[in-house]
């Protein structure tokens, strides 16, 4: 198993690759326990992200830098979330299939996140964006909850995302085909 070294928001990491399939390995990018890069993360895109209310992500990876950036500029963000909890009221959902998941999900918001972000400018954000299809749904979550959707960023944008002009991101991150 092989490593690719990044600099993310001026910090350097060794990410370990890990295979998709037969052809194609990726580099696993993880920001469950590393707060520097959350932070400093968090810190460098408030600075190139356009003005919001609400920051939203889906859970659980993108939980991390939505925390932060909304502790560090909004003070609001929502989680959608993977399953209906008992206390989600009339939730909306949408499906999602993630290249990191190998079965295909469904996201919720329940009723009081939906109405908290109706009218409000939403920051969509995710660590990292490859397929595109996790920002989908809940770019389709927050547009049945009547968001107003101002951006989307990520952390690293990995294969097709990085030509993408519609999500900002720090830095590229390359597939690895075998």
């Amino acid at each position: 198993m092989g490593t690719y070294k990044i600099t993310i928001a001026g910090h350097e990491r060794e990410l370990e690759l890990f295979p998709v399939s037969d052809k194609l390995d990726i580099a696993a990018f993880i920001m469950f326990g590393d707060v520097e890069i959350t932070e400093a993360s968090a810190k460098e895109l408030l600075k190139i992200c356009p003005e919001h209310d609400v920051v939203v992500t889906a859970e659980a990876k993108g939980i991390p830098l939505c925390y932060e950036m909304a502790r560090q500029g909004c003070k609001n963000y929502v989680v959608a979330r993977k399953g209906v909890k008992v206390y989600m009221r009339n939730p909306i959902e949408v499906n999602v299939k993630s290249i990191t998941t190998e079965n295909e999900q469904k996201l919720y918001l329940g009723e009081g996140d939906a109405n908290f972000i109706k009218g409000k400018r939403v920051l969509i954000v995710d660590d990292v964006v490859s397929t595109g299809q996790s920002l989908e749904a809940i770019e389709e979550l927050v547009t049945k909850a009547g968001g107003n959707i101002v951006g989307k960023a990520a952390v690293l944008a990995e294969g097709d995302a990085r030509g993408r002009k519609d999500i900002i991101y720090l830095e590229e991150l390359p597939l690895f085909f075998k």
